[in-house]
């Protein structure tokens, strides 16, 4: 019985290695450039943090590029410093005005531009994160797309500006991009009606119940176990 176990201990972990093999390398396959903000709320700011791998086996990254929106543009745009890269915000005129939090706007950040000392440039196997602090974030539901470009010392430029549609398969190239969701202020949807929710000392008495009966089960099958070692051994002392 102890060989058995040790057979299937050993198929399971072999399964679970393999399997966590199989996810790793499908995550490498499909890295590519993406942002990350940590508030999604309308109207308000946040902190967006892009996350640039060097997918190229010879040659670094060297400089990085961000479009800003400018149909729902920022009008706060700041740069968190990364060692050994110099940041350049650029303002330019808008195509059009826009009303943004009651105020018309016709210049607004548009571009980020990154760019590496020969030192820090981002080698293969490698990434560098870039954050930016913006604001304000527009209507609850709009995605805000955010192309950029990546440059390599070899001269190739690769430009993460394909959209991404609902259904299909993931573009090569897929812009970062996220979508706004309700002001963090906003009033939260109504929950099921006071009726329908059961009482606390119910839902309580009800777990209680659970539990009860999970305990009994658990030392029914415990007891079952034992006896069937029990006999084994006996068997064997036979």
């Amino acid at each position: 019985m102890k060989t058995s176990l040790r057979r299937a201990l050993k198929a399971t972990a072999t399964t679970a290695a393999t399997a966590a093999l199989i996810a790793t390398g499908a995550a490498a396959a499909s890295a590519h450039v993406s942002v990350t903000p940590d508030d999604t709320g309308a109207d308000g700011y946040s902190h967006l943090t892009f996350n640039i791998p060097n997918e190229s086996p010879a040659a670094k990254t060297k400089k990085v590029e961000v479009k800003l929106p400018t149909d729902t543009p920022f009008t706060s745009v700041s740069v968190k410093p990364v060692e050994g890269w110099t940041a350049q915000v650029v303002t330019t005129a808008l195509p059009k005005p826009v009303t943004v939090a009651g105020a018309t706007v016709t210049k607004a950040p548009t571009e980020v531009v990154w760019t590496a000392d020969a030192a820090h440039e981002i080698g293969p196997n490698q990434y560098q994160a870039f954050s930016l602090s913006v604001g304000r974030l527009p209507a609850a539901g709009t995605t805000v797309v955010l192309p950029a470009a990546q440059t390599y010392t070899d001269g190739k430029v690769v430009t993460w500006d394909q959209k991404a549609e609902a259904g299909k398969e993931d573009p090569e190239h897929p812009a970062p991009s996220f979508t706004t969701t309700a002001a963090d202020d906003a009033a939260p949807s109504p929950s099921a009606s006071p009726q329908a929710a059961a009482p606390a000392s119910q839902a309580t008495d009800a777990t209680g119940a659970w539990g009860l009966g999970l305990g009994a089960l658990g030392a029914v099958l415990g007891a079952t176990a034992l006896g069937l070692v029990l006999a084994g051994r006996r068997r064997t002392a036979k």
